[in-house]
C-alpha cells in the first residue's frame, strides 16, 4: 500500500444493549432521586448489557452497520483498533477476537485512554492510512461499564452505562479528518480511577469487584474549561472557526458540561449538539461514535457536515478534532 493525502469516515455504526434502565432503578441503592440525576446530569436512563451482550458482541454488530454504511466487507479491512477500558481479559485483545468475527487478517489491537479512547482511534487510523500503513482501518469505541460499576456508589452508579460504536476510515480525495489535539494530565489521575488493582483484588480475596470512583466536582471543573480550550484549538488546526462547524459531538458525560463548554466556546445556536447522554448515560469510549451514529441516522447530522468531536476522563487524557459526516 502506498501513502495517500487524506483519510475520511467512509462508514458509522452502533450497537445499543437491548435493556433500558430507568433512573428508577437505581435510586434507591444510592438514596437518590429521578429529579436529582436529571438535575445533576441530564440523564434519564440508560442501558445495560445483559450477560449475552459482550464487549466483543456488541462491537461486532456496531463494526458490520459501519461497514454495511461504507460498502465493504470485513475482509477488506486491514487494521482492527478498539478502544475500551471493560474488556476484562488481560489478553487476549478483544481487537483480535472482533477481528476473527469480522473475517479480518490483518492488525488488531485494543487502546486504553478511557472515554477518549474512540478519537485517539481515529487519530492513529487517519494516520495509518495517510501513511500507507493500511487502506481501510475500523475503529471501535465500547464499554460494558455495567461490570466495573458499583451499584452503592452515589458518585457514578447513576452515570455508566454500555454500547459499542464504531466507524470505518478509509482514503479520501479531500481533507477530512483533521490533526488530532490530544495530551493527558497523570497528575489528576486520582480524579477518575478503578478504585484497586484486578491483582489485589483476586490476592486479598476482595469481596467486592473493582470498580470506577470519580471526584465529580473536581472532573466538571476540568473538563467544562478545560477542554473548551482544546476543542477551540482543534477547530484551529483544521484551519476552520467556529462559524464552520455544523456539528458538535462531545463526550457525552455530563449536560452541563457541555452547555459549559458552548458557552465557553461561543458556538453558533445553529450548531447541533449531541445529547445522547440523556438516554444512553456515559458509555465512555463508545459515548462519541454512539451519539454521531445517532443523529446520523436521525439527519441531525447531514453527509459532507464538519463535525468537532471531543473526548475527556480517566488518565486524565483528551482528544479533539474535526471531522466530515460520511
Amino acid at each position: 500500500m502506498s501513502a495517500v493525502q487524506h483519510a475520511r469516515i467512509l462508514g458509522i455504526g452502533s450497537y445499543r444493549p437491548v435493556r433500558e434502565v430507568p433512573n428508577a432503578e437505581v435510586v434507591d441503592a444510592i438514596d437518590s432521586s429521578d429529579e436529582w440525576i436529571q438535575q445533576r446530569s441530564g440523564i434519564r436512563s440508560r442501558r445495560f448489557a445483559g450477560a449475552d451482550e459482550t464487549v466483543v458482541s456488541m462491537s461486532v454488530a456496531a463494526a458490520r452497520g459501519a461497514l454495511a454504511h461504507a460498502g465493504l466487507e470485513g475482509t477488506q479491512v486491514d487494521t482492527v483498533i478498539v478502544a475500551t477500558v471493560s474488556h476484562l481479559l488481560q489478553t487476549p485483545a478483544a481487537a483480535s477476537l472482533i477481528a476473527a468475527e469480522l473475517g479480518t487478517k490483518g492488525a488488531a489491537f485494543d487502546i486504553s485512554a478511557a472515554c477518549a479512547g474512540f478519537c485517539h482511534g481515529v487519530a492513529l487510523a487517519n494516520d495509518l492510512v495517510r501513511g500507507g500503513s493500511a487502506e481501510h482501518v475500523l475503529v471501535v469505541g465500547v464499554e460494558k461499564l455495567s461490570d466495573i460499576t458499583s451499584a452503592t456508589d452515589r458518585g457514578t452508579a447513576f452515570i455508566f452505562a454500555d454500547g459499542a460504536g464504531a466507524v470505518v476510515i478509509g482514503p479520501s480525495d479531500v481533507p477530512a479528518i483533521s490533526p488530532v489535539v490530544w495530551g493527558s494530565d497523570g497528575e489528576q489521575s486520582d480524579l477518575i480511577r478503578q478504585n484497586i488493582d484486578w491483582g489485589t483484588a483476586v490476592r486479598d480475596n476482595v469481596d467486592e469487584m473493582p470498580h470506577l470512583v470519580m471526584q465529580g466536582s473536581a472532573v466538571f471543573r476540568w473538563a467544562s474549561f478545560a477542554m473548551a480550550k482544546v476543542a477551540l484549538e482543534a477547530i484551529d488546526k483544521a484551519g476552520l472557526t467556529v462559524d464552520d462547524i455544523d456539528v458538535f459531538v462531545p463526550h457525552q458525560a455530563n449536560n452541563r458540561i457541555t452547555d459549559v463548554m458552548i458557552r465557553t466556546m461561543k458556538l453558533p445556536e445553529r450548531v447541533r449538539v449531541a445529547r445522547d447522554i440523556v438516554d444512553a448515560g456515559n458509555t465512555s469510549a463508545a459515548s462519541v461514535p454512539l451519539a454521531l451514529s445517532r443523529m446520523v441516522d436521525e439527519g441531525e447530522a447531514r453527509s459532507g457536515d464538519k463535525a468537532l468531536l471531543i473526548a475527556f476522563g480517566a488518565g486524565l487524557a483528551f482528544a479533539a478534532q474535526v471531522v466530515t459526516v460520511p
